[in-house]
């Protein structure tokens, strides 16, 4: 269907309902809050499968709720979706999200039912806003110590545990009729390079990567509607392709091994791994004939959306696409558009405390040491991921929310003279005891040397980890707010 105020100016060359097709193959990121731009219209006039919203389209929940109906009033059946992990990863803050923890915190609480309140709080909260494609949860095991960009979005390094939760979370989902999407197939979690920025290879053996098929096997059995493939090669698998672009890995391994018929979509193809490599365009048209149903475009940039989408019709009329493998796909896009494109109605209230316990259950899964009222508390973390969107948030907030007599300082990132900041620390906490807490240091040798530094000084110091535990005496599991608060909770012994 399509919308008669801005009819759409088709190409000559292609029948109407292929080039349809063609269109819910793509699914484009935009900028801004107050409306939805013309070139979006004429795309989603042509067809558009689906839109995925970031930070730059959110101000509030009253605003988001009328950029969704704009949309659907464009085009009932178009796809409006966001990353909606929890944690630190969250898009929706300033439209009143639910605070709740990571998924490696909540696989260390392991409790597949507070799993699903957690997915339950974040998915009734998308519905509420008219979203109901939630890319997420995260499938990826964690199991590679300097793997950069996996570790707490991950529930865990076993994949029976991060199956159990995985069904809790899909089902949850399902229930506030939303779309889930497990991702990144088949598994990001033994690389060394985060695929944003490059090429991405795990070198395993078949053998030692079937580990990591597991909790998608159990997405599939749990009826997960999409899965997002990884922007990593894998030579035991395709010694030429990353997965988002073999044939190989989504025919062969995810359609036929794994049975799995919904919706497969690439992640964002503006990913150096991709686009350093291929190409946006030339990525688009390879994923859809490797076997994608959708391509994700996110960057605001309409004309990188146009280009890939010239790049498939010009594929299509040369025969270089093939037209069935395109209506095989859009036929896939229009049953998720039946099942989820259109939001539920009224929208029951959610666990809001959900999140926090959690959080705080995770945090006590170990000894807690002894209480530090009062405290000078360091925190040190890198500065937020730009494509994630972590915020930033500080732990010393969260302590000074418990407990008012607690001092500190942030260090966001690596200084200029650390020396000077290990001094300037040490006069600020006088004798007041010291927390000097981290974030992933393994992978920043900068935060190691910083809090040696300190330590050496203060051995009477208590460490924190709020990333992956690296042998702190407490450790947060992540940086999203209800994290943090679990962990200054522990510390003050609130």
């Amino acid at each position: 269907m399509t919308s008669s105020a801005h009819p759409p100016a088709r190409p000559a060359g292609l029948p109407v309902d292929l080039d349809e097709a063609a269109h819910h193959c793509l699914v484009a990121g935009f900028d801004g809050t107050a409306g939805v731009p013309d070139e979006l219209k004429r795309l989603v006039d042509r067809g558009l499968g689906g839109v995925i919203l970031f930070t730059r389209n959110v101000r509030d929940a009253e605003q988001v709720r009328r950029l969704t109906a704009e949309l659907r009033a464009l085009r009932p059946d178009l796809l409006v979706g966001i990353d909606n992990e929890g944690g630190g990863i969250g898009h929706l803050v300033g439209a009143g999200a639910p605070e709740v923890p990571g998924s490696f915190a909540l696989g260390v609480a392991d409790d597949p039912a507070l799993t699903g309140r957690c997915a339950d709080a974040l998915a009734g909260h998308l519905a509420s806003l008219g979203i109901t494609v939630s890319y997420a949860p995260v499938a990826d095991l964690q199991h590679h110590p300097r793997n950069p960009i996996v570790r707490t979005r991950s529930f865990g390094a076993e994949p029976a545990l991060a199956a159990r939760h995985l069904r809790a979370w899909i089902a949850a989902t399902e229930r506030r009729g939303v779309a889930s999407c497990a991702k990144h197939f088949p598994g990001h979690g033994g690389t060394e390079t985060d695929s944003h920025h490059g090429i991405a290879v795990d070198p395993r053996s078949y053998d030692e990567l079937r580990a990591d098929f597991e909790p998608f096997r159990a997405a599939v059995d749990a009826g997960v509607p999409m899965i997002m493939s990884a922007h990593v090669v894998y030579p035991a698998l395709d010694p030429e392709r990353p997965a988002t672009l073999s044939r190989r890995i989504l025919g062969d391994l995810l359609r036929h091994e794994l049975d799995f018929d919904g919706v497969l979509v690439s992640d964002a193809l503006e990913m150096k791994a991709i686009a350093d490599r291929y190409g946006e365009a030339a990525g688009a048209r390879i994923a859809l004939a490797a076997g994608a149903d959708q391509v994700i475009v996110a960057v605001p940039d309409l004309e990188v959306t146009l280009a890939c989408r010239d790049t498939v019709l010009g594929a299509l009329r040369t025969g270089v696409l093939p037209e069935e493998r395109v209506r095989e796909a859009a036929g896939r896009v229009r049953r998720l558009a039946v099942r989820y494109a259109a939001p539920a109605g009224a929208v029951d209230g959610w666990d809001a405390g959900a999140g926090l316990e959690a959080a705080r259950r995770a945090v006590r899964s170990r000894p807690v040491p002894p209480v530090l009222r009062g405290a000078h508390v360091v925190d040190v973390f890198p500065p937020p991921h730009p494509a994630l969107n972590w915020g930033g948030e500080d732990l010393l907030t969260a302590v000074r929310a418990v407990d008012p007599t607690a001092t500190g300082t942030a260090v966001t990132g690596d200084p200029a003279d650390p020396d000077a900041v290990v001094e300037e620390i040490l006069r600020a906490s006088g004798d007041a005891p010291l927390a000097v807490a981290t974030c992933d240091a393994g992978l920043h040798p900068w935060q190691e040397r910083l809090r040696a530094a300190l330590m050496s000084r203060r051995p009477d110091a208590v460490r924190i980890d709020t990333g992956l535990p690296e042998g702190g005496a407490l450790c947060s599991y992540g940086r999203g707010r209800v994290n943090l608060r679990a962990v200054a909770e522990a510390l003050a012994g609130t």
